[in-house]
């Protein structure tokens, strides 16, 4: 006699179906933004998806291309989402005493989730895009026609405020700031750092989401504003 999934008369499912859905619709979004080559610049505002923007004549595709994979590859290794999407997408297992729909256990030792383990690299290689979406939020308050603080300018600052905090509240950051030390003693900025990184790593599900969120937001802003569809809020 089969032994029924799980016991619990709470709905469950919920989360694992919210997440299915707001990964999908980003993923979509995403792909669709990166294919079509267009209206992802307005001003001096750019967006995320295409920062840094690079121009090359050799490469026939969308430029988009040639960053994403750094991002994705960041997110996708990233510990706390594979506990997310290890649960939406695979059941494994969906939820809290809820059974798993697999027979054996192999962890990730076969591919393609061997590849989990490259997630310090890849947050090694978001660094310096992180570092250009900081230029870029800067760069967005500077008009050809002088400063001006604009509604964009400040979605763009906000938007790399959030990837920063996801950035390094990441458990990666956390063992290289203090956690591969065996003692504190004697290293009091390393101390500090590791504390400050331990205070926001407790968030680092909440500053993953978010972060998601303002990057569509960003690149939706901006689309909008190139494409005529809404003018930029100018507050200075």
């Amino acid at each position: 006699m089969n032994q029924p999934l799980t016991e619990r008369r709470d709905a469950w499912w919920v989360e694992p179906l919210v997440t299915v859905v707001v990964l999908v619709a980003f993923g979509v979004y995403a792909f669709w933004v990166a294919l079509i080559n267009r209206d992802f610049a307005f001003g001096p505002y750019l967006s995320p998806f295409y920062s840094p923007h690079l121009d090359l004549a050799w490469w026939p595709f969308s430029p988009a291309f040639l960053i994403l994979w750094v991002p994705l590859g960041f997110r996708l290794t990233c510990y706390y989402y594979r506990r997310s999407y290890y649960r939406a997408f695979f059941w494994d297992p969906p939820a809290c005493a809820v059974g798993e729909m697999r027979r054996s256990y192999r962890g990730e030792r076969s591919f393609p989730f061997v590849l989990n383990n490259l997630h310090r690299y890849f947050w090694y290689l978001s660094l310096p895009v992180l570092a250009f979406l900081w230029y870029d939020a800067i760069k967005a308050f500077f008009w050809e026609d002088g400063f001006h603080v604009g509604l964009g300018a400040l979605i763009l600052v906000v938007n790399v405020v959030l990837l920063s905090y996801y950035t390094f509240s990441c458990h990666a950051w956390r063992h290289l700031a203090g956690g591969c030390l065996d003692c504190m003693s004697g290293r009091p900025v390393r101390y500090g750092l590791w504390r400050w990184t331990s205070r926001i790593n407790a968030r680092h599900g909440y500053w993953a989401w978010v972060s998601m969120v303002s990057v569509a937001l960003a690149d939706a802003y901006i689309r909008l504003c190139a494409t005529g569809a809404i003018a930029d809020l100018r507050l200075f």
